[in-house]
């Protein structure tokens, strides 16, 4: 299953790293860029982390909130956000609701790791639809920033 641009984000509730819930509906009213990653102190997702930590100044001047979820436990998370000091939300999706619902799920990743979200980025605009959908098949293959913030800009 493959989301649309156009239709509704799919609602997600989970926890923080600070064990909060944190909704899609917290950021009504503000853009957001909702990043799945496979899975917390890997390489790639380390390196895009903190490609968004050094430039959430871009995202902030475009109204925009950014969240990260992975299926990883909010402690896992806690750890990894502390460690790498990046400076927006991370969510564990830990019962793999929201990674399906995004369609950004493997059902076997890796080493025969059962139900790991796969690498995607969405855009999801003031009122929740969606404005930008990437899944990557590859773990090892970024999200296009670059058609993120055109996306972004475009939204202003």
């Amino acid at each position: 299953m493959s989301l649309t641009v156009g239709t509704k984000a799919p609602e997600f509730a989970l926890f923080n790293t600070e064990k909060q819930k944190v909704s899609l509906g917290d950021y009504q009213g503000k853009n957001l860029v909702i990043l799945f990653f496979p899975m917390a102190f890997t390489s790639t997702c380390t390196a895009e982390l903190c490609s968004i930590r050094d430039s959430i100044s871009v995202y902030n001047d475009l109204n925009t909130d950014v969240v990260g979820i992975s299926v990883d436990s909010p402690f896992t998370l806690g750890k990894f956000k502390a460690e790498q000091q990046l400076n927006f939300p991370l969510l564990s999706d830990f019962n793999k609701e929201a990674s399906q619902a995004y369609g950004a799920f493997y059902d076997t990743f890796v080493l025969e790791l059962k139900g790991v979200s796969k690498r995607a980025a969405f855009v999801a605009d003031k009122d929740g639809n969606l404005r930008y959908a990437e899944v990557l098949e590859k773990a090892s293959d970024l999200p296009d920033f670059e058609a993120i913030k055109q996306t972004l800009a475009g939204l202003q």
